[in-house]
């Protein structure tokens, strides 16, 4: 059975327009509800969200649908999503549920969950609850009605485990950090995360009013931070999306790091310790100056499908405790099960911390390579895999490549577009030779 309603990360779409609207997220509870009651007599639902204003909505209709299957709710308020998924775990809950659209704009909103392990969820239960949705409901009687309460300390309980995450040896004394947390789910978590540990704090973005999430700020706005930085005269700054499970960090000049060079610090601060890192997974877009610098000091590298759910199949199936995205999504397993954008933070934190160096030393051997994206525009039904002028279009730019540059050519999942993405150590070659191969399909 294929899937109708959940995408690669849950289910998103624009408030009032299905599957966004609270009729369907209430038959959504209720058949998640009926899944989780085929093995559990009495299960318990986490439920946190971001700061849309639809989350009032959502929520609500959310712990109807679950309390009309017998499933009690326990609802945390606003929480950045991997704190939905430290708290299912701790809590010894059935089930994390986040609302949130992440580095959306306001106006859409999602539905995610995490198991009671606090990891994604496989597409084999997503489609046990598609096949639930098909069903007619089937309302619990009066007697067997699930309950609702709030945890109210839930924003304490998951700065504590941030702060776990960080060196007990180590502190931010010393260090003055810009804290932009897009308006969104971490804007009373993150500054304090980092004061507590010791940094002076300067907080942007940290005020929501329901409308503004992502809006001028956060992780796909980082110029607000840049400003920032310059007039505060910051040492750094670190930018959130919306749901706080990716980052972007920036230094006291005004460069922008993204996922890619902050995933080989990671991998880095390890290394200098002495650890063992067998490997490290990217995407098929991480860029190749990471793949390279990694592969010279003896640490496999492996490219899965863009999207953290596949670096994380990826991780587990291999046993490895990194990976990640450019777009700040990284994962250090043996510090939480899901990305996190705070504790990311920390993870590179702590390696500026024990070396005394700034981010752009630490990553002086790694230049990245100039990228090239051009979307091509399909006719409809046009079929370009077949195309013989491209196929040779791409073998003649990959042998002119060689080993100091790749090609990566994909659909678009939501749009009639082929991206066409070559990597070279020359920003004029990479330009070239992705227009090379775009030219033999234009339209």
């Amino acid at each position: 059975m294929s899937r109708q309603y959940f995408g690669t990360d849950g289910i998103r779409g624009t408030v009032g327009k299905p599957p966004i609207t609270p009729d369907f997220v209430l038959h959504l509870a209720h058949a998640v509800g009926q899944v989780l009651k085929r093995s559990e007599a009495r299960p318990t639902v986490l439920i946190g969200k971001d700061t849309r204003i639809s989350g009032y909505m959502l929520e609500s209709a959310l712990e109807s649908g679950f309390n009309s299957a017998g499933v009690d709710v326990v609802l945390l308020g606003p929480l950045p999503t991997p704190g939905v998924a430290y708290l299912t775990r701790a809590q010894r809950a059935s089930l994390g549920v986040v609302i949130s659209a992440s580095h959306n704009p306001f106006d859409d909103n999602g539905i995610k969950f995490f198991s009671a392990q606090g990891t994604k969820l496989p597409d084999e239960w997503e489609i046990q609850v598609e096949a639930a949705l098909a069903k007619d409901p089937v309302w619990a009687d009066s007697a067997s009605l699930g309950k609702a309460r709030r945890l109210d300390d839930a924003a304490g309980r998951y700065i504590e485990f941030c702060k776990s995450t960080f060196a007990n040896n180590l502190t931010l004394k010393g260090l003055r950090i810009v804290v932009d947390a897009a308006n969104g789910a971490a804007y009373h978590i993150a500054p304090k995360v980092f004061h507590e540990l010791g940094a002076e704090v300067i907080s942007i973005g940290c005020s929501p009013d329901g409308l503004n999430i992502n809006q001028g700020f956060g992780a796909t706005h980082p110029q607000a931070l840049v400003e920032a930085i310059r007039t505060h005269r910051a040492d750094l700054g670190v930018a959130l999306d919306g749901d706080a499970d990716r980052l972007q960090l920036v230094d006291a000049h005004g460069r922008l790091f993204n996922g890619d060079e902050l995933l080989y610090l990671m991998v880095d601060d390890r290394l200098r310790r002495g650890e063992m890192v067998p490997g490290v997974v990217g995407t098929l877009m991480t860029n190749m100056a990471v793949e390279v610098a990694l592969t010279a000091r003896g640490v496999a590298f492996v490219r899965a499908k863009v999207g953290d759910r596949y670096v994380l199949e990826e991780l587990e199936q291999r046993g490895w405790l990194l990976g990640g995205e450019g777009s700040g999504h990284l994962l250090a397993l043996d510090k939480h099960t899901t990305g996190d954008g705070l504790i990311s933070t920390l993870q590179v934190l702590q390696t500026l911390v024990r070396s005394g160096k700034q981010l752009a030393e630490l990553l002086a051997d790694v230049q990245l390579f100039p990228q090239t994206l051009i979307n091509v525009r399909l006719l409809a039904g046009q079929d370009w895999r077949s195309s013989a002028e491209m196929a040779a279009a791409q073998r003649a730019v990959e042998a002119e490549l060689g080993d100091n540059g790749r090609v990566l050519i994909r659909a678009s999942g939501t749009e009639p577009l082929l991206r066409v993405m070559v990597e070279a150590r020359s920003a004029q070659q990479a330009q070239d030779c992705a227009q090379r191969i775009a030219q033999t399909l234009s339209v």
